[in-house]
């Protein structure tokens, strides 16, 4: 009978109104909620019979909400250091536990600030990940959720870093006067013998694996027009071949270093072993990693140059020490998180990941304003921020909820007013069966 299928319309036309209503309740309530992604109602035909006869069978309405996850909300100003938003398409890739029992899931709430424990997490709850750096900044992107960790910045308080990296800038006197015999008569450690007068010297203090303090003395003698001879040399006691030997002369490196007739380093006419790595063994067994030698690039003026003016060491920097204790801890807008040490000194141990999906807007809500991957979201892909299509990481900010305040007020009163419409489809049918009914008097 048609008066039936009318009255289940409006029971459904109840159901899909509370449903949408129930969607505006959960945007509004969640109006200020970091990162949340409002939802939508769609609403869907429910069909009995679609042939068009002399009768017809009223199907009804269901609600079908829909995430509006892949939309933008706006980027806020924040005071805290380890706040982070997402520009773009992606997410945070989160733990629910700082181990790695713990659930992943993806947000884009990226309130997060140091717990009891030192690990960065936000306020649901939920642990930040990231990939860890080594001495030199790099990391392996393997696809694998598994070498991702929870970030700990306070976790190298006390430890110690080696030296990886040695760049100075350096003027020799270019009126200084040469060597008898020049480069050919030149005995390979003479200057650290003090057989032969340096012309110059500068001492590096430089730090093993253990955070043990080591000297490395840079020599220069000039042995001929724009030619110089370099040694570079440390202890003879303290430091070993890259095989255990020992080196008995302190010599780890020696030949010529050649100046174009611009005073700029010819570094295609000197001796490459002065600006190859340092491969050093220390004999009192703690580890090492090559240091890399920044002494200037060819033509250029940035490290070793040729003027008319006194030798002196212009800059210098090396790496490496005891590290202190965490005061800090910095976020850049490439994603490379920072430890900052009580002696203002930083150090890069994690870069973050951002994951992205085919169809965000497909995850699988959770509890915490987090997701997790379904089958209709597609496979995840973690990469570098910026790229590959996915969003850039905006430091000192939080994503603000993508809800527009005034638009769900308006949908209030629509699926209000279509709720009472809905009603008055049951107590109108309510009274035409009371009029058949009436019929048998």
């Amino acid at each position: 009978m048609s008066l039936y299928s009318a009255l289940y319309a409006g029971v459904s036309g109840l159901g899909a109104q509370a449903s949408a209503m129930a969607t505006v309740a959960d945007n509004i309530t969640n109006v200020n909620t970091i990162g949340y992604k409002g939802v939508s109602a769609q609403f869907q035909t429910l069909v009995t019979d679609g042939k068009m006869k002399s009768s017809y069978s009223a199907g009804g309405v269901t609600a079908a909400p829909k995430a509006l996850i892949s939309k933008q909300g706006l980027l806020q100003a924040s005071s805290s250091l380890t706040d982070i938003g997402v520009d773009g398409a992606g997410f945070f890739v989160v733990r629910s536990s700082s181990d790695t029992s713990g659930q992943i899931s993806y947000t884009r709430a990226g309130s997060f600030t140091p717990d009891a424990d030192g690990y960065l997490r936000n306020t649901a709850g939920y642990y930040l990940t990231g990939w860890p750096l080594d001495a030199n900044g790099s990391y392996t992107n393997n696809g694998s959720m598994n070498s991702l960790e929870p970030i700990k910045p306070n976790s190298l308080t006390g430890a110690a870093q080696p030296t990886t990296k040695i760049s100075m800038r350096t003027n020799l006197d270019s009126t200084a006067a040469e060597l008898a015999g020049g480069s050919a008569g030149y005995v390979r450690g003479s200057m650290a013998s003090g057989a032969v007068a340096e012309q110059f010297s500068r001492p590096m203090e430089v730090y093993d694996a253990q955070g043990t303090s080591h000297s490395l003395t840079f020599n220069f003698v000039k042995t001929g027009p724009n030619e110089w001879v370099a040694e570079i040399s440390g202890t003879p006691g303290e430091i070993t071949s890259s095989n255990g030997t020992g080196i008995t002369d302190g010599v780890l490196a020696s030949g010529v270093v050649k100046f174009n007739p611009d005073g700029s380093l010819d570094l295609a006419g000197s001796d490459p072993s002065l600006f190859a790595n340092l491969d050093i063994g220390w004999a009192n067994g703690a580890g090492s990693t090559p240091i890399t030698l920044g002494l200037g690039t060819n033509g250029g003026l940035d490290g070793l140059t040729q003027f008319g003016s006194d030798s002196a060491l212009l800059s210098s920097s090396v790496n490496g020490g005891v590290l202190g204790t965490v005061s800090s801890v910095e976020i850049s807008d490439t994603g490379i998180v920072s430890a900052v040490f009580d002696d203002g000194t930083t150090r890069a141990i994690y870069q973050l990941p951002i994951a992205t999906f085919q169809n965000p807007d497909g995850l699988t809500r959770i509890s915490g304003n987090a997701y997790v991957a379904s089958a209709t979201s597609g496979n995840v892909a973690i990469n570098q921020p910026g790229a590959l299509g996915g969003g850039s990481i905006s430091a000192g900010t939080l994503e603000a909820s993508n809800v527009d305040l005034a638009a769900e007020f308006s949908n209030m009163i629509l699926f209000q007013r279509a709720y009472s419409a809905s009603s008055k489809i049951i107590t109108t049918v309510d009274d035409m069966l009371q009029e058949v009914s009436n019929l048998k008097r």
